[in-house]
């Protein structure tokens, strides 16, 4: 007799069953899912992560010796960004920034941990949240930048897309990679063209209006590198062929649709700006790449930095807008250091990972596609507090270790 039909019989109802995986699963879809509003501090994902680590604690994670280069350079970065702090404690601002980086340095660790069991459908959790919440600022994206309802001043800046966040330049790059995610599955097979296309529309949509030259080549070159990957590491030539198909076809059609969206006239406009490669802020000694070059010979002889957020004040109101130079001025020589070497470090276990096969290895390349342009744009882009970077960051170190420990076993 049925669990159901006994229960009946004994005038009860069933109970609702959650399991410890289901519930982790969970967890992690609402993290990501709540990653779509970041205009507020602390936002919904900060939350949402205390409750990811409230589930994962009381249900169980383990932490693997491969993660303790990740966990040991992160913990370099962060204390020298504590010490660097140390003089300047009086300046909430800093105190918030600092405490920021060692949260998301926690989010990190945990999340690479988290890949250790039930990965595939952890990962999955993950991917579905993270479209969900790319939709969600896209659409808000779209409806600001077109003023629908009124909204344009809510969802915009400088006649620029931001959504739900602060800057374009950080909306922008937040888009790709969902939309990397859903263009593999296209090119495998793993979804259709049109339903895969539909998917992303909203989401490439808002990218393209941020106007952000940083988001356009991470998306760009991330594609790119993920198609070239996916087609390096195909199993066959009948796969290697409907790899290029449709990679012609996908940029047949985005020719098309930019050709159409140039068409508008308020869009034409902002393109043309925007695609100049000669920004009046990037330029001479008191512009970005000046105040960048301006600064090294500073920073040679500051071990401990300028101290967090105090480039802006040498510098005109300038932030580095390098994540490298940043880490050197905000968090000292040890942090600078740290951060230098977790990027090698990360780049060697990125490249490592995309070449090992398995049921993991397209997560991989999509992951690291994005995840190494992400590392090529810190130099024009402070990322040191992204927290999709951190999120990246965490599953390429938890993917890496897997492999590794698999490749062990294979050994043994």
């Amino acid at each position: 007799m049925s669990a159901l039909a006994n229960s009946s019989r004994l005038g009860k109802r069933p109970g609702l069953r959650l399991s410890h995986s289901a519930l982790q699963r969970g967890a992690l879809w609402l993290l990501t899912a709540s990653s779509w509003v970041a205009i507020i501090e602390p936002s919904p994902y900060e939350i949402a992560f205390l409750l990811v680590l409230l589930i994962f604690a009381l249900t169980g994670i383990r932490l693997s010796r491969a993660l303790l280069p990740l966990a040991l350079l992160l913990l370099g970065f962060n204390l020298g960004g504590a010490i660097s702090l140390i003089p300047w404690m009086h300046d909430s601002d800093a105190v918030r920034f600092i405490a920021v980086s060692f949260y998301m340095m926690v989010t990190a660790i945990v999340l690479a941990a988290a890949m250790a069991d039930d990965t595939e459908a952890r990962l999955a959790a993950l991917k579905r949240g993270y479209l969900f919440a790319t939709w969600c600022t896209g659409l808000l994206a779209l409806v600001g930048y077109f003023d629908i309802a009124g909204l344009g001043d809510h969802f915009t800046l400088w006649g620029r897309a931001t959504g739900t966040f602060k800057d374009p330049n950080v909306l922008g790059p937040f888009l790709v990679l969902p939309i990397v995610f859903v263009l593999q599955d296209i090119l495998v097979g793993r979804r259709g063209l049109i339903g895969g296309l539909a998917i992303v529309s909203v989401p490439l949509a808002a990218l393209f209006l941020t106007f952000s030259r940083g988001a356009w080549g991470n998306l760009a070159v991330s594609v790119l590198l993920m198609a070239g990957l996916t087609f390096l590491t195909a199993a066959s030539a009948r796969m290697r062929a409907r790899i290029v198909a449709l990679s012609l076809t996908s940029l047949l059609l985005a020719v098309v649709a930019l050709v159409i969206a140039l068409s508008f006239d308020v869009i034409r406009e902002m393109f043309e700006v925007r695609a100049s490669l000669d920004q009046s802020y990037d330029l001479g000694v008191t512009g970005r790449f000046g105040s960048q070059l301006r600064s090294i010979p500073m920073l040679l002889s500051e071990p401990n930095g300028f101290g967090p957020l105090r480039f802006r004040w040498l510098f005109l109101q300038q932030d580095p807008h390098n994540v490298y130079i940043n880490a050197f001025a905000s968090y000292g020589w040890l942090g600078g250091f740290s951060w230098l070497a977790l990027t090698v470090a990360t780049c060697w276990a990125g490249w490592w990972l995309v070449f090992q096969r398995g049921p993991l290895q397209m997560a991989a390349i999509a992951l690291w596609s994005v995840l190494f342009v992400t590392i090529l744009q810190g130099f024009q882009i402070d990322t040191d507090h992204w927290r999709h970077f951190y999120l990246m960051l965490g599953l390429i170190w938890g993917l890496a270790a897997i492999a590794r420990h698999r490749a062990s076993e294979v050994v043994k």
